[in-house]
């Protein structure tokens, strides 16, 4: 039997395009879902982009350039140049120990104040609710204002810490705390501890509050006394979220630039002098952005490391946690 053909523009060669179009296809309701939440992610993926990415892939690409901020016939490819002119600074060595004990001292001094706050307020005292809205009022402050007012309360010649150490027979005479090379860092360190250790006092009382009562009580029919209970439930409760607050403020307290800055500027002969304050200098004293950027990568690297280990220790801890459960 002879079949018919369908010639171009006829009515016939019409129906057959109708008949093998597909129709379109339906997304799941798992499919729109997930459309959807793409595209509420897209603002913050490129604020990521646009505010961190480029930011530091530029300090990267800066650091083995040669760039002046004043003089733009400085340029091209500087390769590890930038590098070694940090590393023969005279000042970089100092500024690394600095910085080390700066970290070292500030997080030390906060997780041991915040701890021992934090245990204090979750005691069952009198007037605790207004002593844990009270002990926030350090961290709300602003770091340049809670500098200057520090900056003031040091000061030798009408100081108001001076004037109650002198009454109190603690000194014979003002010192000038931020004004010689012995004291400057660690009277900065004080004010730092002093204003980040609400921080951990209100991370830690959250952990406090999370422990099951019914372990203290079990422990104390059992007889264990105030440190044994303190040591074998309390501080294992804490183990998590104590290495996250030590990570995250080794690295605030490693990069922080305003407290040093506000209080002494890095002096007095640069003996509170810390890398970011060698980078501020590099960058917008010297006008080297490059040599500014080499140490910022280097400082980068080390962060990443600390990230790093954080991360694998608490893997470690949740897989010991997990063989022991």
């Amino acid at each position: 039997m002879k079949q018919s053909r369908a010639y171009p523009g006829t009515c016939a060669d019409k129906g057959t395009r109708a008949k093998v179009r597909t129709p379109p296809r339906q997304l799941t309701r798992a499919a729109q879902t997930r459309r959807t939440a793409l595209w509420f992610v897209l603002p913050a993926v490129l604020f990521f982009l646009l505010l961190s990415a480029y930011p530091l892939l530029r300090v990267l690409w800066q650091s083995v350039r040669y760039a002046n901020l004043v003089n733009p016939s400085i340029s091209g490819f500087a390769g590890l140049d930038n590098f070694r002119t940090v590393l023969d600074d005279d000042d970089f060595l100092p500024a690394l120990g600095n910085t080390a004990l700066w970290t070292a001292l500030s997080v030390t001094g906060e997780y041991a104040l915040g701890l021992i706050s934090a245990l204090a307020l979750n005691a069952n005292v009198r007037g605790r609710a207004f002593f844990r809205a009270a002990i926030i009022v350090p961290w709300v402050i602003p770091i340049v204002v809670a500098g200057l007012t520090w900056t003031w309360m040091l000061t030798p010649e009408y100081g108001v810490l001076n004037l109650w150490l002198v009454q109190a027979g603690l000194i014979h005479a003002p010192i000038a705390w931020l004004g010689q090379t012995g004291t400057a860092l660690l009277a900065v360190t004080l004010v730092n501890i002093w204003r980040s250790f609400p921080f951990y006092t209100i991370s830690l009382l959250a952990a406090l509050q999370a422990i099951p009562a019914d372990l203290h009580e079990a422990a104390v029919i059992d007889g264990a006394g105030s440190w044994m209970r303190f040591r074998v439930i309390t501080l294992p409760h804490l183990r998590v979220v104590s290495m996250t607050l030590i990570v995250i403020h080794i690295v605030w307290t490693a990069v922080n630039f305003d407290f040093i800055w506000v209080m002494t500027q890095g002096g007095p002969l640069n003996s509170s002098e810390t890398l970011p304050i060698m980078i501020y200098r590099y960058a917008l004293q010297n006008f080297d952005v490059g040599a500014g950027c080499a140490l910022a990568t280097m400082m980068m690297g080390f962060m990443a490391s600390v990230f790093f280990m954080q991360y694998y220790g608490m893997r470690r801890i949740a897989s010991s946690q997990a063989g022991t459960a």
